[in-house]
């Protein structure tokens, strides 16, 4: 299978790359996740009327999800791998982790996101922006997840701030 390049995410639709990302990361799936698998999870979360509906009238300016998966599975093919349309960003808090990590003058070398899930994992740093007020207390619970995910997608050695969102 033929992997495709990842800036192709930058044509999908935020919504549609919500579902497909959240197809794409599911834990329990056996096989890699397909257009054609999230097609058919999306056909079949809607309602056969809405789905005939769908096709004939459309009833706002934007494109059915249905629709946009059907043109991306056109110009792609079935077998094309979901997670070739997503983005992987940073969520808003692990980018504060991210750029607190590449703006301390005491670091060496760019961080890794394994250097990344090593500071959040010890705890000292997501502290410390905790007490400044840069991260709410909650939110430092899911960053060791968020990390993980990356690093099972991108590898231990890929440059953390290639992954900062900027909004």
């Amino acid at each position: 299978m033929i992997r495709n390049p990842v800036d192709i995410a930058t044509r999908v639709s935020p919504n549609l790359a919500a579902l497909i990302a959240s197809q794409a990361n599911d834990p329990d799936a056996e096989e890699p996740v397909t257009l054609a698998a999230v097609r058919a999870f999306l056909a079949d979360m809607l309602p056969q009327s809405l789905t005939e509906a769908e096709r004939l009238h459309h009833f706002d300016l934007d494109e059915s999800l249905l629709d946009e998966m059907d043109a991306l599975i056109e110009e792609f093919g079935e077998d094309a791998l979901a997670i070739d349309f997503t983005q992987s960003v940073a969520t808003e808090p692990l980018s504060r982790v991210i750029e607190a990590m590449v703006n301390d003058e005491n670091r060496e070398n760019p961080p890794t996101l394994a250097a990344v899930k090593e500071s959040i994992a010890s705890g000292g740093l997501t502290a410390r922006l905790v007490g400044e007020g840069i991260l709410e207390e909650d939110e430092d619970d899911a960053l060791l997840a968020e990390i993980e995910a990356l690093i099972r997608r991108y590898g231990d050695d890929s440059l953390a701030e290639e992954f900062l969102r900027y909004e």
